[in-house]
């Protein structure tokens, strides 16, 4: 059991479910405390059936903090996470910066939990995307090793944050009542349309988003050679990502052995009744 956790971005998208999960689980610790931004510090939530008081994200609010859960942008982990390592707290940071850091492990539990063994104070999770595509790349790359993969993802408006969902469900309302409306954060409507674009422009057309596939998928498996080409597209929904992977193996695997590998494996449920 931990004496103190932190919940770092504790009111955003992100940070609302791990207060979700936290109490689903019945996590074991003593005390707790939720670090957000200064315009939400001050404010109150409820977690376990208690108040608690939302403080400000600042060096000093991880003075005897052993374990922090952070969410949080990517200029903000970079700043605030080291200054937690240094007074002691591990950090699991959920954020894109840390992730291709050579020091830093890059972890999903049911794939590859011995790299966290390597940590000095920051354990990084990968890309949502990137989760999905793994778990399901893993059975397969220990049984037969994978060469090549083509996804495509269809992502919802909650991957790109509370403004996302909020485009989502005011855009569908203006859309509806036949009325205008400014986009808060997508570039495009988001309403009654996907958007072929995650991230900025990057390597040869590719976006931040698909290169993140590329190389957080070889990281993670812990080999380079594994080629990947990802299209990532946003779609109209507000929760639930779904990804179509193709994926060509060293040696020949069938639909009754990938089957078995895929049944045979913690994470994973197959869903494969046509009738």
């Amino acid at each position: 059991m931990y004496d103190n956790i932190a919940v770092v971005g504790a009111t955003g998208a992100v940070g609302s479910i791990i207060r979700e999960l936290l109490e689903e689980w019945n996590f074991p610790f003593r005390t707790i405390k939720f670090l957000a931004s200064a315009r939400s510090a001050g404010k109150q939530l409820t977690f376990k059936g208690q108040q608690y008081t939302i403080e400000e994200l600042r060096p000093e609010a991880f003075d005897g903090v052993q374990l922090a859960i952070s969410s949080t942008p990517d200029e903000v982990a970079r700043d605030l996470i080291p200054e937690a390592v240094r007074r002691g707290c591990v950090v699991i940071d959920e954020s894109g910066y840390w992730r291709m850091d050579p020091k830093v492990p890059l972890v999903i539990p049911e794939v590859n939990p011995e790299a966290i063994r390597k940590h000095q104070g920051i354990i990084a999770s990968p890309n949502c995307s990137t989760t999905q595509l793994v778990q399901a790349l893993k059975p397969l790359h220990d049984a037969a090793r994978v060469r090549r993969v083509v996804v495509s993802t269809y992502q919802a408006t909650s991957g790109a944050g509370v403004a996302g969902s909020r485009d989502l469900e005011n855009g569908t309302r203006a859309f509806l009542a036949g009325q205008e409306y400014q986009q808060e954060l997508f570039a495009y409507r988001i309403a009654f349309n996907c958007i072929p674009q995650i991230g900025s422009p990057k390597y040869k057309g590719y976006t931040s988003e698909e290169m993140k596939m590329v190389y957080e998928t070889r990281k993670i498996l812990g080999d380079e050679t594994i080629q990947v080409c990802a299209t990532c597209v946003r779609v109209p929904i507000m929760n639930c990502h779904s990804e179509s992977i193709v994926v060509e193996t060293e040696r020949k695997v069938s639909v009754e052995e990938a089957r078995a590998l895929f049944e045979a494996t913690p994470g994973l449920v197959v869903v494969d009744d046509l009738d």
